[in-house]
């Protein structure tokens, strides 16, 4: 069966330096699949050439079958592919219901959109709360929660996360990784989640790639990795 996303053999330079050098990783419909490695390995720039905000020098990228490198941006988010930055990027001077209400800025179904976002709030009652508050008043957690929400808006197939757990206080982590998961499994959309945080991110993925400047160092089924003294090594930190 032909992968929901095949990224195949990619080069991606920022001016003459490398990012990516050959990368190539598969994403099957219904999969949550995990990018990790330290900062500069290539993580983001992959979530960038998959949503059209960095042009790869060569290689092929293509959902559902269809080139990506033939759409912009904002044509991508309609294919049905939605990310949520590094960093949140919020508002701040929106109140969540608007930032909410960004994410759908591609459709037109009132309907449908009101639909979503009620779904978005019972999964995230904190927002439900806040709803009225300014964005930039939130918690670290809380504004997370509130792009994931946003991302969600928009009805995605796919959805991109980089550093979802970055900054972001432990005990909200926990909830933002079950999140995830519950996404993943009762909404049927599939993840391609970009994590630092590698034990987390090894934890709730199916399979996942471990990236080195620019290139991938291991790979492999989640569960498999977890217990690979490579792994454990360079990315866990030794015994865990």
């Amino acid at each position: 069966m032909e992968p929901l996303l095949n990224f195949n053999d990619v080069e991606l330079y920022y001016d003459h330096v490398y990012a990516l050098k050959g990368i190539s990783i598969r994403l099957d419909v219904g999969e949550t699949v995990a990018l990790i490695g330290a900062n500069g390995a290539g993580k983001s720039s992959i979530l960038r050439a998959i949503t059209g905000l960095a042009k790869p020098r060569s290689g092929t990228i293509t959902y559902k079958g269809d080139s990506l490198l033939e759409y912009d941006a904002a044509s991508i988010v309609r294919k049905g592919i939605a990310m949520v930055p590094e960093g949140r990027r919020v508002f701040p001077y929106m109140s969540v219901k608007d930032n909410l209400l960004m994410g759908a800025f591609t459709r037109s179904d009132k309907n449908g959109i009101r639909e979503t976002l009620d779904s978005v709030l019972a999964r995230f009652p904190r927002l439900r709360e806040r709803y009225g508050q300014m964005a930039g008043t939130l918690s670290g957690g809380e504004q997370q929660m509130m792009v994931i929400g946003r991302a969600l808006m928009a009805k995605p197939n796919l959805l991109l996360l980089d550093e979802p757990s970055l900054g972001i206080a432990p005990k909200l982590v926990q909830e933002i990784a079950r999140s995830i998961i519950s996404i993943n499994r009762e909404e049927n959309v599939s993840v391609l989640l970009v994590e630092q945080n590698s034990k987390m991110a090894l934890s709730i993925s199916n399979r996942a790639y471990a990236l080195t400047t620019g290139t991938i160092a291991v790979e492999g089924k989640s569960a498999d990795l977890l217990d690979d003294p490579r792994i454990k090594a360079a990315y866990l930190g030794g015994d865990i």
